[in-house]
């Protein structure tokens, strides 16, 4: 490895907090690349931050997203993207969870095509947690993570999924500030697993969650390429799957796997966070305001556009369109009969596979695609697609706003808080795990309904407008139900009382806040 290992570059990061098996993790070695994969790289992600409010600016002054004028020959042109690898042929399930060894063992042998490793929304992203799932990936690539595990050979294509590039890693600084958390992830798990992957045949392979434009592609497409470089890899080694978690990806599906072509393997839904991003984007739009969760349909409004595009950009580019996990849209009443019926319009749909959140949740999903794609995926597979105009993935839910739906909201965000700042992400149960993306769609949601005042069909009859007086009433008597379940002292020590104070801060702020894990992020930190 071509690695600048003086004392100079190892001193230009410092480690803030010491954890148990961080010396196995944070060699000098591990430290002076993350320190060169900084000095690359740091500067071009803090400007991406930059455009973003930029171009947020823009929608918050009247402006709507829409499909570029300068992309056109891109979108237009019949090119393909490199052809996908062998061991990713076949993708019907995979399976999403934390990075912890219990969850990790449990997903080796789950039945899963393959098995994203998150470091993102279903972990915690406590130091040490943070650390343990490092070495827990040490353990997978080298086949000593548990006995009786099965080895790469014969496990699931392991994929990794970095933190997004607006997270910091508040524990190690550099440049007299933190380190993005999508190079911190990124960075370690290549120094210490590509070269166990490849050799394997396995990868190294990612999933990368957060890309709003096909600039921000083109930026990873770059730090995978220094990577490759530094590690001696062989060119388009490293694979990734691309997220379409924001509203402004929809409209740049073609550009971000044309910036990618060389390395892109599928495209993944995620409506979640999706939902996220469209309330986000157009938070000063009253015609946009969406009903209850649970009127957040997959085949209505903009979610079912948004579907469409992917499968046809997809198979027209020769990747793999996979479905997500919308656990988070499905509010109290999530089933399995409901998840059944979601797969199979998925698949019908054409899509190539799709995620679970849950090891329980493989063998009905893969029972789904078992009888409905014999092949291994619907790449060549003829099938009609029609051209969606920009106001079709723009295009609103119709629905209602319930009081029980607001209660619904309240408690689940709280939920989801309290869980995430006593260090533990998702927990599987059912199809809706709470995890953090489940928090920042609850809390959009509330905002906006507090933002337009919107119109609330109460459990006894009539409506109510909604206010920033009635949400604060509402989360007082949400307290006052968990005091009654726990205890004083279980709530104060399972973290609810900072739950509050984030949820009432970021409900009640003037303008939505991008993302209430910043700010949680800092809170978990202190609380470590």
């Amino acid at each position: 490895m071509s690695l600048d290992l003086s004392p100079t570059a190892a001193k230009t990061l410092l480690v803030l907090r010491d954890v148990p098996g961080a010396e196995r993790v944070l060699t000098p070695e591990a430290i002076a690349f993350l320190g060169a994969l900084h000095a690359a790289f740091g500067p071009q992600i803090q400007a991406v931050l930059r455009a973003r409010f930029a171009r947020q600016h823009g929608y918050d002054s009247g402006r709507l997203p829409g499909y570029l004028e300068e992309t056109t020959d891109i979108r237009r042109g019949p090119w393909s993207a490199a052809p996908v690898p062998a061991p990713l042929a076949d993708r019907r399930v995979e399976l999403i969870g934390p990075v912890t060894r219990p969850e990790m063992i449990a997903a080796m042998s789950s039945g899963a095509r393959s098995f994203v490793a998150d470091f993102d929304d279903a972990t915690a992203p406590r130091f040490d947690t943070m650390i343990a799932g490092q070495a827990n990936l040490i353990d997978l690539c080298s086949g000593a993570l548990a006995e009786g595990a099965p080895a790469l050979p014969d496990a699931p294509v392991l994929f990794v999924r970095p933190r997004r590039l607006h997270l910091h890693e508040g524990n190690i600084m550099i440049d007299g500030g933190p380190i993005a958390a999508a190079l911190f992830d990124f960075g370690l798990h290549m120094f210490h697993n590509a070269r166990a992957l490849a050799d394997a045949g396995r990868g190294p392979f990612l999933c990368l969650a957060g890309i709003e434009n096909h600039r921000e592609a083109r930026l990873w497409n770059s730090i995978l390429g220094w990577a490759q470089e530094r590690l001696e890899l062989a060119p388009g080694a490293i694979r990734v799957t691309v997220e379409i978690d924001a509203l402004r990806a929809a409209f740049e599906m073609d550009e971000i796997v044309w910036e990618l072509r060389e390395v892109i393997t599928a495209l993944i839904a995620a409506p979640g966070t999706y939902v996220l991003s469209y309330i986000r984007t157009l938070r000063n739009h009253a015609a946009h305001v969406l009903p209850d969760r649970a009127e957040l349909r997959l085949d209505h409004g903009f979610l079912a556009h948004y579907g469409a595009r992917l499968v046809k950009v997809c198979h027209r580019r020769g990747i793999h369109a996979l479905g997500g996990v919308a656990s988070q849209l499905a509010g109290p009443a999530a089933t399995l009969e409901v998840l059944r019926a979601d797969k199979l319009r998925e698949v019908e749909m054409g899509h190539d596979g799709s995620r679970v959140s849950d090891p329980a949740l493989v063998a009905p999903v893969r029972a789904v695609f078992d009888a409905h794609m014999p092949e291994a995926n619907q790449i060549k597979r003829p099938r009609q697609y029609y051209r969606i105009e920009e106001q079709k993935l723009l295009e609103p839910h119709r629905g209602a706003i319930t009081e029980t739906g607001l209660r619904d909201s309240i408690a689940t965000a709280l939920e989801c808080l309290a869980r995430w700042l006593s260090g533990r992400g998702s927990a599987p149960a059912g199809d809706a795990p709470p995890d953090m993306s489940t928090a920042e769609i609850c809390r959009a949601q509330l905002w906006q309904w507090v933002r337009h005042g919107a119109t609330v069909q109460l459990d006894q009859g009539g409506t109510r407008t909604m206010t920033a007086e009635w949400f604060s009433a509402l989360l007082q008597a949400e307290v006052g139900t968990i005091l009654d379940r726990i205890g004083g002292g279980a709530f104060h020590r399972g973290h609810y009382a900072s739950a509050v104070r984030l949820l009432s801060e970021a409900v009640t702020a003037e303008m939505l806040p991008d993302f209430i894990a910043v700010p949680a992020g800092d809170v978990l930190n202190a609380l470590e």
